[in-house]
């Protein structure tokens, strides 16, 4: 009876050719969907390189027709000795380069230990120290955010079921970026697919929008684009953005892709190239960015990114390396035994938008107090500029938790705050929002006594409350409170009585709003005539829908013509 032949190759080359396809298609799967960069930098590189050698060496002794010992002498002992032996005779440069990766990576892990480089580390963030009344000027209303990135995307996402020719093939990524846009804080977000089926019915076309959340006035709206987004995160195959991006760029180590806009409102994906400074896989960093477009995918890597570029380095590794800074300022040892002016970053942060750059503001406190701040950091996200303002008070949940007991009865819970310059005072904001993410009430915290706290429905009702606070315990003066002057000739004046007080109301000509003031703040206003000019200071307008604005004091310039006077009794 004539024996079927074997379907393993014969011939060694034969045998080579084999395994090598094999794996071959195993590293093209693992590629296509981890993604990792051909870099010896890159601790995914190894385990990518590892497989293949695993794959090819298992390959090689099947298609030998490698065969253990007999039954009867099968020991462990036996056992490995013939699997070594197959090794060397079969693959024995794949296993070199095998026991070559693993030496590499550990050798390199271990010459990247902050044991080894401690200065190093500490020296990844250069922190200059900055002066809060200079910097930090008093910014706008109209520049303050007041949402954080729960409500932000919750508004988004609300925004999505209005329209109910997207609604049902597409909906909200909850992938916001927070950006400056024609200057003003604004959260934008991509659409995704609902789903594979949505997908394959719409990839053509791409994705036709985008929403923008405005971070201010908490409007936000879906803005439809001319062509649709063909490059996003919710692709499946090639035109997936963490594909494409390593397809183009094989070698690169990228960080997380931000969606952002540009000044004309045409969509990007931003990556940040990483690179490794310490070691093998120590000291991560940031040296530039690639560039997508993400309707066409035309990128470009440029190590100096626009200025409408606002997310470089991000929150957690601007974040990780204030920790080394903080942390090795006197050396490893000291780290850990003594921590003689140890520092770190406080567990959360926010972002603020100055100088048409958006910042990330954290706290900084002792490794041996979660109890007190010694100031923060502000740090550029596209510059990584950093500066440390000595500010010793409340940490941030400190004053979160002062705010809320403020307004407990409602049942509101505080955002994460922001540092803003408050009558040159370091001044927690903090949105307070219900239980369906929608903010309801602010609060304004005074960083060094947290136990001043202001609440208000407006911002400008908060602050002219809070800086009344400071100036009734005695912390600034009263001429600090924000105001603006008006000045016109008088062309109403009405009255009223209000707790024993005689307050006028007062209308300028060409003006429709009424300027309040007691007799008892100014009383020259008990002897004013209609027709008199006067100049008026003011607090600033909450809106500009207020009818009635509350003045601090009230010059009269000019006295009414005689023919205007009223006639004597």
């Amino acid at each position: 009876m004539k024996k079927t032949g074997s379907i393993l190759p014969h011939s060694r080359f034969g045998q080579i050719l084999w395994s090598l396809a094999i794996t071959l298609l195993v590293g093209f799967a693992y590629f296509y969907v981890c993604l990792p960069a051909i870099n010896l930098k890159d601790p995914e590189f190894y385990t990518f390189a590892g497989l293949l050698c695993v794959v090819f060496m298992v390959c090689s002794l099947i298609t030998s027709g490698f065969r253990v010992a007999a039954t009867e002498q099968a020991t462990p002992k036996n056992l490995f000795r013939d699997f070594v032996q197959g090794l060397k005779q079969q693959c024995l440069p794949v296993l070199l380069l095998f026991v070559a990766l693993v030496l590499i990576a550990l050798v390199g892990e271990v010459l990247s230990l902050p044991i080894f480089r401690a200065s190093a580390y500490q020296k990844l963030l250069d922190v200059q120290t900055g002066d809060f009344s200079t910097d930090i000027t008093e910014i706008s209303f109209n520049e303050i955010p007041t949402l954080d990135r729960d409500s932000a995307n919750y508004l988004g996402d609300r925004q999505m079921g209005t329209l109910s020719d997207m609604v049902s093939q597409f909906e909200y990524s909850n992938d916001s970026t927070q950006i400056n846009y024609q200057g003003r804080p604004v959260r934008v977000a991509p659409i995704d697919y609902a789903d594979l089926i949505k997908w394959f019915t719409n990839r053509n076309e791409g994705l036709p929008a985008y929403v923008l959340v405005d971070m201010v006035t908490q409007e936000a709206k879906v803005v439809r684009l001319d062509e649709g987004m063909k490059y996003s995160k919710s692709e499946p195959l090639n035109r997936n953005i963490y594909r494409h991006l390593r397809f183009e760029y094989p070698t690169y180590l990228f960080s997380e892709p931000r969606f952002e806009i540009d000044e004309a409102g045409q969509p990007w994906w931003i990556a940040p190239r990483i690179v490794k400074t310490i070691g093998l896989f120590g000291g991560t960093d940031i040296k530039g960015a690639v560039l997508v477009n993400a309707i066409t995918g035309e990128s470009q890597y440029l190590e100096e990114v626009p200025s409408w570029v606002d997310n470089l380095y991000t929150a957690d590794l601007i974040m990780e390396q204030y920790d080394y800074h903080g942390t090795y300022v006197r050396g490893f040892i000291n780290a850990y035994f003594g921590q003689r002016d140890v520092t770190v970053a406080t567990a959360g942060y926010n972002y603020i938008a100055l100088n048409d750059d958006v910042y990330v503001y954290t706290g900084v406190t002792s490794i041996n107090s979660d109890q007190s701040n010694l100031g923060f950091l502000l740090c550029n996200q596209r510059t990584k500029e950093t500066k440390f303002y000595t500010a010793p008070g409340a940490t941030e949940y400190a004053a979160m938790s002062s705010a809320q007991g403020v307004v407990q009865d409602l049942g509101y819970t505080a955002t994460f705050p922001l540092l803003l310059n408050i009558a040159d005072e370091p001044t927690y904001f903090i949105p307070l929002k219900d239980n369906t993410q929608l903010v309801k009430t602010y609060a304004m915290v005074n960083v060094s006594q947290y136990q001043v706290v202001a609440t208000g429905s407006t911002v400008s009702d908060c602050e002219q409350k809070y800086i009344q606070m400071l100036a009734a315990k005695g912390i600034t003066q009263p001429e600090d409170l924000p105001q603006t002057e008006a000045s016109g000739v008088v062309a109403e004046i009405r009255s009223a009585v209000l707790d024993g007080n005689t307050t006028y109301y007062l209308r300028l000509e060409g003006d429709s709003v009424f300027y309040a003031i007691s007799a008892q703040a100014s009383p020259s206003a008990v002897i004013l005539n209609v027709g008199d000019r006067v100049t008026l200071t003011h607090e600033l307008a909450e809106d500009t829908a207020q009818r009635i604005i509350n003045a601090q004091s009230l010059t009269i310039t000019a006295a009414a013509p005689a023919d205007d006077a009223p006639d004597a009794a």
